[in-house]
């Protein structure tokens, strides 16, 4: 996508990253920081042009328009990021895998993927400071504030349009790691109980299993190491719903250590005495297909010293 901007109008050239995009929804991209408002505002008095026509907001892009965008107010995005902040600046030391294309970051256990909910910023704010040149970043899935691990983030529409095809289809394998409660059964391969979310009046979101109402879900287990009184498991979401492995493991009577909202207290405070002092699950590899390298990607994220300190000290304590 090339750009030229005069002092009074922009013109983007379209490439094959929107090909097919929506007008409105290329420019609520490209504008950031402009409200939705404004932006239908100038659609629909026909400011914007593509090809020197007037347009539709559900107009789709084809390769090589011309649009022309109206001058427009843009806030500046980033400026609620401290870009010198050391949290923002180690994130550098967390990128697993980068090229023109995508990202895949180690996120940080007790950084959210995106600002909100009384947060300033988040992962992907954090990640458009330290890449200001890429006007495109996007989040390719979520992770769990308290959840670390492997974080696909895109660079190009036409990426993300494809790996957003991947977990529809169920083609991008992801797998978590899971210290539990117990002794968890190894005949206990899938958990398929349906997951209904609910918002309590505080406005925190809980989920509980619900076959009647809930939503169809899917995590497969099997056992990676077992300890004393818990069990290291690997986890892999065939769905994708909120704090599904969590709940999972829950209703089967093997709660993630230090999991605030659906944990057993009398399990985690032990785990502290090992010195764990954050949920036990982590985003360990993920799989999927580069839609442009055409390959097949396996990336690893290695464990924090929190979480690798923990299974130590749980080693040892089994030899002992």
């Amino acid at each position: 996508m090339s750009e030229k901007t005069g002092l009074q109008v922009s013109f983007v050239t379209i490439n094959e990253d929107h090909l097919g995009q929506r007008i409105d929804n290329f420019l609520i991209t490209h504008l950031k920081g402009v409200p939705k408002s404004a932006i239908y505002k100038i659609l629909r008095k026909g400011e914007v042009r593509v090809n020197k026509k007037r347009i539709k907001p559900v107009y789709k892009l084809q390769l090589d328009d011309i649009i022309r965008i109206p001058p427009i107010k843009v806030a500046e995005r980033e400026e609620f990021v401290p870009s010198k902040l050391d949290k923002v600046t180690r994130l550098e030391d967390d990128i697993l895998f980068e090229d023109k294309y995508l990202i895949v970051i180690n996120k940080p256990s007790g950084m959210a993927v995106h600002g909100g909910s009384g947060l300033s910023y988040g992962l992907i704010e954090a990640l458009r400071v330290l890449r200001p040149e890429e006007r495109n970043l996007e989040l390719v899935h979520r992770l769990d504030r308290d959840t670390s691990g492997c974080l696909l983030i895109s660079k190009r529409r036409s990426v993300l349009t494809s790996l957003h095809e991947q977990l529809r289809e169920k083609t991008m394998e992801k797998n978590y790691w899971a210290l539990v409660d117990g002794q968890w059964d190894g005949k206990t391969k899938n958990v398929t109980e349906g997951l209904r979310k609910n918002t309590l009046k505080s406005g925190e979101r809980v989920v509980r299993v619900d076959n009647v109402e809930g939503k169809p879900s899917h995590t497969r287990f099997k056992v990676l190491e077992r300890f004393n009184e818990c069990s290291l498991v690997q986890a892999s979401p065939v769905t994708g719903r909120t704090h599904q492995i969590r709940v999972h493991t829950q209703c089967k009577g093997h709660p993630i250590a230090c999991d605030d909202k659906y944990g057993d207290q009398a399990f985690d405070a032990g785990m502290r005495k090992v010195g764990l002092n954050r949920l036990f699950l982590h985003a360990h590899d993920l799989s999927f297909y580069h839609p442009k390298n055409e390959t097949t990607m396996r990336v690893e994220a290695p464990l924090d010293k929190a979480l690798s300190n923990c299974l130590l000290k749980l080693r040892a304590a089994k030899e002992s």
